[in-house]
C-alpha cells in the first residue's frame, strides 16, 4: 500500500503535535469474559464522541484527511483512560490498517503512551475489524508482523462478515479471532452458522488462535458456544460497554 509523502508527513506531525480531530473523542469500555476461569480476560475500548456519541457519530466525521491522526489519538486515548481507570487486564484496541503506512513508525505514538500513562505494553491486543476495506493483504499482514515481533497480540474482529476467511486466517495468524455476531445470532438454532463456526474452531484450534465470540445476548447463544468448546466471550448478556468505566466483576451477568 503506497501513501503519498504528504500523508506520511501530516500523520507523523499530528502524533507529535496533538493535532485537533476538531471534537473530543472519549472511550466506552466492554469486559470480555474468560468462560473457563469466570474472569474478565480483557476490556475492549471503543470510542465514544464528547457527550458519549456512539461510534456512528465519531465516523461520520472520520475522512481520508484525518483518519490518520484518529487512528493514533484512539490509541493514545484508549490507553490513557484505561491507565487511569485502573485497568490490569488486556487492553483491546481497534486500528485501521489503512491509517498506518509503516507499522514500525506508527507504532511510536502507542509505545510513548504506554510509558507515559504506566500501561504495560504487554497487555496491548490490536484489532483490525472487517468493516474497513482492506485492499492490500500484504500490508495488513506486515502490520501483523511487525506487531508480533514487538510482543503485540493481535486479533481479525467481526470474522464472517466481511472480507476474511480462512485462508486469511492461515496466513495473517492472529492471536485470537472474534466470531462476528451476526455468526453468533441465535447460532443455537441455525444448523449453518454452526457448521462455519465449528470449522473456523478447528483451524484456529490447528493455528493456535483462540476463538472469541462477540455480541452475546441470549442464554441460548450462550450455552450453545459454551458447549462447543468457545472459552472467550463479548457481549450485552454480559455488559454493555460503559463510558470511561471498567465494569467489575461483580456487575457481570451470567457468571454465577
Amino acid at each position: 500500500m503506497q501513501f503519498p509523502d504528504s500523508v506520511k508527513q501530516q500523520s507523523c506531525s499530528d502524533c507529535l503535535s496533538g493535532q485537533d480531530l476538531g471534537f473530543q473523542i472519549r472511550m466506552a469500555f466492554q469486559p470480555i469474559i474468560d468462560w473457563q476461569t469466570k474472569t474478565i480476560f480483557a476490556y475492549e475500548a471503543l470510542v465514544r464522541g464528547p457527550n458519549g456519541e456512539g461510534a456512528g457519530w465519531v465516523f461520520e466525521r472520520i475522512n481520508d484527511k484525518n483518519k490518520y491522526y484518529f487512528d493514533q489519538a484512539c490509541r493514545v486515548k484508549a490507553i490513557e483512560t484505561a491507565a487511569k481507570l485502573g485497568c490490569e487486564t488486556f487492553l483491546n484496541i481497534n486500528f485501521l490498517p489503512n491509517a498506518v503506512y509503516n507499522p514500525e513508525t506508527c507504532i511510536k505514538a502507542t509505545i510513548e503512551a504506554a510509558d507515559l500513562y504506566g500501561f504495560d505494553l504487554t497487555k496491548l491486543i490490536f484489532e483490525v475489524t472487517e468493516g474497513e476495506e482492506i485492499p492490500d493483504k500484504d500490508h495488513l499482514n506486515r502490520i501483523f508482523r511487525s506487531y508480533a515481533k514487538r510482543g503485540f497480540q493481535t486479533a481479525i474482529d467481526d470474522y464472517g462478515s466481511g472480507y476474511a476467511t480462512l485462508e486469511w486466517l492461515i496466513e495473517l495468524k492472529p492471536h485470537i479471532l472474534k466470531l462476528d455476531m451476526q455468526l453468533i445470532r441465535n447460532i443455537h438454532l441455525n444448523p449453518a452458522k454452526q457448521h462455519i463456526v465449528c470449522k473456523t474452531i478447528e483451524q484456529c484450534e490447528l493455528q493456535g488462535a483462540k476463538v472469541l465470540a462477540e455480541g452475546i445476548e441470549t442464554k441460548e447463544e450462550l450455552e450453545y458456544l459454551t458447549g462447543i468448546g468457545i472459552r472467550y466471550l463479548q457481549g450485552y448478556y454480559f455488559a454493555k460497554p460503559e463510558l470511561e468505566r471498567l465494569a467489575p466483576l461483580s456487575a457481570i451477568q451470567g457468571l454465577s
